[in-house]
Parts: structure tokens; C-alpha cells; sequence
């Protein structure tokens, strides 16, 4: 007799710890995408590196099991993003998902009155969120606010856009559309340089399409689709070619390995020069914990127990 779905889903074994890459469609919350991972991994825990607006596709970087622990140090990196952004209208939301609340002519714009907007907002900048954006005022999000009619005041933020380029432009019902590329700092708000280049133009702008390509060193390419079928037990990179990406690493013998998992202090040879976190692995190469250098010896920060796979 064949199975179905639910029965195939039922007997697959339980997802360990890593790091699962996915290409988020759009019109899915990133809660949304959190909660079809855990039922597909067969686990409570499940956490994000980073939310994506619904209207959003692209890169989600997700935790499982102890590998949630590694979510604290991916949150704060770069990130990538290619956009739409719409010239020529203003909405309340900053995105194509708001009402609008004003238009203008855009006929009289040139490729080079849109990059000398656009200089000013490469570079470390002073950056207003958009007020439907998820930041706390008062311990209640700002979107919520916004929804109840406050008139919400967010304050400017530093964040350093490192690229902002324009790929293609066109004309499409009196708008000026730029289909253009980011490269930021955590924390950037898309929709909202899309709003600031459409002020600084006089004719108002709003984001249409977003898509994450990258974060840090993790590539949408790598990613696959949020599916019923997908083998996330097979997906998921492993702890320590993740930590490996972002710190230098120091292999421990076992002797040095279980001291440092007991929360001594150890003296390995060949410590790498850093300041920062250390990717301590086993003897066998799996990640035993984030280490710093304290003197000649190390410290541990965060250790990362191995996870039991569960018996189909």
C-alpha cells in the first residue's frame, strides 16, 4: 500500500542542530516559515537570524535545535538585497503593500539627477525606520501604533550602506521604476532609502518588489524553496562549517576538548591571532563551542551540545 503525505512526513526522523537556508516566497511571514519548519524538522526549536516583510522573498537564515545558539552572532551581519524602487508615489507604508498618499510627475527625471539622489545615501547614514516597521516604542511595536492611528515619531539610526546602484530603470505609467542593488549593514531598512530617494527627488518613492540575496556569507543560491517535501535533515548546513565561515577555528585533542566543555580554562598551541570569537572543534571536527583568547589560554563563551537525532 502506498503512503501519503502525512504519513511520510510522520516517519521522517526527527531534523538535529544546524543552520537551514531558505528562499522565503512571497506572501509568507517569517513566522509563518518558522512554524512549516518545525513541523517539517520535527522540533520546537526553530529561530531566525533576521525577519523578512511578507512581501519580501529571498534569504532566511534559520537555527534548529542547539544550532540556535549561533543566531545571536548571524542577526548582525551584512546583508544584500536587489529592489524595486517606484519613483513618482508615496505610500503610507513605504511599500507597494500601503495606501498611497501622494503622486507626482517623474518625466523630467534623468539617470543623473537619480545618482546624485543616490550619493548621499551611500556611505554611513542617519537613517529614519519606516513607521510600520516591528521596532518597540513604549514595549509596543511601532506598526501597531501606526495601525491604531498614532502618529508615530521613530528616530534616526546610523547604519552604512556600502552599495546602492542601479541596474536598469523604465518608464511604466507615468512612474519611473529602478530596479536596483544593496549591500548594508544589519538593521537597514530598504523601503525606507526607497522613500528617502523619492524625497530627495521631490517626487516621492515606495518599494515594490525586495528580494534578500545575501547575508554575510550565505547566499540565496544556496537556499532552497519552502516546501511540503523538503528534506530539511538534509538541507541543513552543519555547526561547524557555519562557525568556520564566520571565526577563525582551533581543532582541541580530546583532553583540551573536554576541559574546555567543563568550563576550564585551557592553553592549546597554534591559537589563532583574533579578537574575537574562536570556532573551537572536537578531535573528530564538530563544533564544541565559541571560545575567546584570554591571555595565552581560552575561555569559553557559549558551548554547543550535540544533538540526539530521533529513530524513524
Amino acid at each position: 500500500m502506498n503512503e501519503g503525505p502525512a504519513q511520510q512526513q510522520h516517519q521522517r526522523p526527527r531534523a538535529g542542530s544546524g543552520i537551514l537556508l531558505l528562499d522565503k516566497p512571497q506572501g509568507l511571514t517569517s513566522h509563518d516559515a518558522v512554524a512549516r519548519t518545525r513541523r517539517l524538522a520535527g522540533t520546537r526549536k526553530v529561530g531566525h537570524a533576521g525577519t523578512l516583510d511578507p512581501m519580501a522573498t529571498g534569504l532566511l537564515v534559520l537555527g534548529l535545535n542547539s544550532s540556535t545558539r549561533l543566531l545571536t552572532y548571524l542577526v548582525g551581519l551584512d546583508k544584500e538585497y536587489t529592489a524595486t524602487i517606484r519613483l513618482g508615489a508615496s505610500t503610507v507604508t513605504d511599500d507597494a503593500e500601503g495606501e498611497i498618499t501622494g503622486t507626482a510627475e517623474t518625466a523630467h527625471l534623468a539617470d543623473e539627477a537619480v545618482e546624485a539622489a543616490i550619493a548621499p545615501l551611500r556611505g554611513d547614514i542617519e537613517q529614519v525606520p519606516s513607521t510600520v516597521s516591528a521596532i518597540k516604542v513604549d514595549g509596543k511595536r511601532a506598526y501597531a501604533r501606526a495601525r491604531e492611528g498614532e502618529d508615530v515619531q521613530l528616530s534616526a539610526r546610523p547604519v552604512r550602506i556600502d552599495a546602492f546602484e542601479v541596474l536598469a530603470s523604465r518608464r511604466v505609467d507615468g512612474f519611473l521604476d529602478l530596479d536596483v542593488r544593496v549591500v548594508c549593514t544589519s538593521g537597514t531598512y530598504i523601503r525606507a532609502l526607497a522613500r528617502d530617494l523619492g524625497a530627495a527627488l521631490g517626487v516621492g518613492g515606495h518599494l515594490t518588489a525586495l528580494r534578500r540575496t545575501r547575508v554575510g556569507p550565505f547566499a540565496v543560491a544556496h537556499a532552497p524553496e519552502l516546501a511540503d517535501d523538503l528534506d530539511v535533515g538534509a538541507r541543513m548546513l552543519r555547526p561547524a562549517d557555519v562557525a568556520g565561515a564566520l571565526f577563525p577555528t582551533v581543532r582541541l585533542d580530546a583532553d583540551d576538548a573536554l576541559a574546555l566543555s567543563q568550563g576550564k580554562r585551557i592553553r592549546p598551541d597554534g591559537l589563532p591571532e583574533a579578537t574575537g570569537p574562536l570556532a573551537v572543534l572536537t578531535p573528530t571536527g564538530d563544533l564544541l563551542g565559541l571560545a575567546a583568547r584570554r591571555g595565552d589560554g581560552l575561555r569559553t563563551l557559549v558551548n554547543f551540545p550535540a544533538d540526539e537525532v530521533a529513530a524513524p
